[in-house]
Order: structure tokens, then C-alpha cells, then sequence
């Protein structure tokens, strides 16, 4: 893919298909406190133990989601319905370990530096966050974002009666 055709993927695509992921993970947060509970019996949040396993396996999870999803199909299931693709910098699919990094920076820089690696995704020309610098990912927009609501409704254009013809009524 040419460098002209490229369109990436700004501050507020992103974070929109961040909060879509987010949900995921929080999901699968829940179903990880639910199983515990239903298997041990235990109430989780009273126990300690249960809460670090869940909290444990919850950031595990968070990790791995975005680093195969990304390595396999380019996509997280935020990106999937936002119209955007993880990529290498050369337009290839990202590899396993550069995703991996992705990830790990990706979570590091948004609980220890506030977010501000991902403030850089909205300053850049090329919209690369410091998770996207460091991993060499850039993210592109494959299609326009799914619009929600009613369908524009398309304009057909009838052409005039030629003259002299009588109406059909």
C-alpha cells in the first residue's frame, strides 16, 4: 500500500475502539469472577485471594486479547466494528512478538505515564501512539466508521416525460 492511501487512525477512533475492548475485557473479568465463585463456592469479593487470582487473570487476559487478536487478524473486536487495523509500519501483519509488545507498553503507558503515550496518537502526523513507535505498529482505517441510525435514503433521477406524451393516470 502506497504511503498516499494511508489513513490513520486518529486519537478519538481509537479510543473508541479502546472502550468497545475495554468492555471485552471487563466481560470476561466478570465470567472469570462468576466461574471462581461457582467452582470454589466462594464469595469473591470478600475473599483476597479470589479478587488477586481474578485480577490476575483478568490483566493476563487483557494482554493476550489484543496481542493475538492483532498478531492473527489485525483486529480487536473494537477495531473490528470502528474500521481500523493494527499493521506493521511496512503494511504487513504485525508479528506475535512485536503484538506482545504492543500490548504490554499499551497497558504500562495508560497506568503509569496517565495515558500520555497514547496523547501522542492525537499529536503526530502519522497518529502513532508510544505503544505503536515502540512495537513499529501503526493503525489504519480500512473502512468508514459504521454509522448507527436510519440509512440515508439515495436519490433516484427519473428522466421528464418526452413531450406530448399523456400521463398514465
Amino acid at each position: 500500500m502506497d504511503d498516499a492511501a494511508l489513513r490513520p487512525a486518529g486519537f478519538w477512533v481509537r479510543l473508541a475502539a479502546f472502550v468497545v475492548d475495554l468492555l471485552v475485557i471487563l466481560l470476561a473479568q466478570f465470567l472469570l469472577g462468576f466461574m471462581a465463585a461457582r467452582r470454589w463456592g466462594v464469595d469473591v469479593d470478600r475473599s483476597t485471594t479470589m479478587q488477586g487470582a481474578v485480577v490476575f487473570f483478568t490483566f493476563v487476559f487483557a494482554v493476550l486479547y489484543p496481542t493475538v487478536l492483532h498478531a492473527v487478524a489485525g483486529q480487536t473486536i473494537g477495531k473490528l466494528l470502528i474500521g481500523a487495523r493494527v499493521v506493521a509500519t511496512d503494511g504487513e501483519p504485525l508479528p506475535l512478538g512485536a503484538a506482545l509488545l504492543r500490548a504490554i507498553v499499551h497497558w504500562l503507558s495508560l497506568t503509569f505515564m496517565l495515558g500520555l503515550g497514547h496523547v501522542l496518537a492525537g499529536l503526530r502526523k502519522d497518529k502513532r501512539a508510544l505503544h505503536d513507535l515502540l512495537a513499529g505498529s501503526r493503525v489504519d482505517l480500512v473502512s468508514p466508521p459504521r454509522r448507527l441510525g436510519r440509512p440515508t435514503p439515495s436519490v433516484v433521477s427519473v428522466p421528464p416525460p418526452p413531450a406530448g406524451a399523456r400521463p398514465l393516470v
